[in-house]
């Protein structure tokens, strides 16, 4: 089940949510070499960690999958949205030097495609940033947040993908050391639950971050395909026959789609 991006937002509105966010803003500190001018794309919904990156971008972009859905970012200025196919990314090979996912690739139909095209994208050294909910961890045993939703992964799983896909594991992290509670006052006890976390309980973080780099040595086929998905307006009706249409007695055959 992939999470709709008012569900999102509504979520990270809250305090439970804002708490996550800041856990995870934290995590990616120390995996997150500093590149100037760097080209940096999002997939999925990273809003609220785009936002802190984008002073020391060249140009950023928020990409968010069509089942997901889009708003509109920055709030500012031109839009910088694109609603996009996780497999079909409309950019140009190599050109982008970053990309980072949150609630993204958990939520893939075929996440070794998925990677696949993120590999495509980046320019020859490029470095993907992934954040996923971890398998062992009990925010993926609750679906009252998003990471709790999708395929969770174990950080084995995560570094087996990313290889497959010729990516070279980097820098890992973990966030989401505190119980995933809506009563306030286990919240209040937020700081020292992270702090205890990362130092005793490392493997039962709710979310995992890894950096990967693109790896140039190892090639991948390249086969030219045919999207096999179109975007749908969702307030269009499916399904509903017109009665003012008359019906003929001779009609053309349907054309094959090529």
């Amino acid at each position: 089940m992939h999470v709709d991006i008012v569900e999102l937002r509504a979520f990270y509105s809250t305090l439970l949510g804002r708490l996550a966010e800041r856990s995870i803003a934290d995590a990616l500190e120390p995996v997150w070499a500093a590149v100037p001018n760097e080209r940096l794309v999002g997939l999925g919904y990273v809003l609220p960690w785009l936002d802190r990156r984008v002073e020391n971008a060249e140009r950023a972009f928020a990409f968010m999958p069509a089942t997901q859905g889009a708003v509109r970012w920055p709030a500012d200025g031109k839009s910088a949205t694109a609603l996009v196919f996780d497999e079909e990314l409309p950019l140009a090979d190599s050109s982008v030097d970053r990309i980072l996912m949150v609630h993204a690739l958990e939520h893939s139909e075929n996440p070794q495609e998925t990677l696949q095209e993120m590999w495509r994208v980046l320019a020859p050294n490029g470095r993907l940033v992934v954040v996923v909910p971890n398998r062992r961890g009990m925010w993926s045993r609750f679906e009252h947040t998003p990471f709790g939703t999708g395929r969770p992964f174990s950080r084995g799983q995560l570094n087996t993908l990313l290889r497959a896909a010729n990516f070279t594991p980097g820098p890992a992290s973990e966030a989401l050391f505190f119980p995933p509670s809506k009563r306030r006052w286990v919240l209040k006890f937020y700081r020292l639950a992270e702090k205890l976390g990362r130092r005793f309980w490392p493997i039962f973080a709710g979310a995992i971050i890894v950096e990967a780099q693109k790896r140039l040595y190892q090639g991948i086929p390249v086969a030219k395909r045919t999207s096999r998905r179109v975007f749908m307006p969702v307030l269009s009706p499916q399904g509903v026959t017109r009665d003012a249409v008359p019906v003929t007695a001779s009609r053309r055959s349907p054309r094959r789609q090529g």
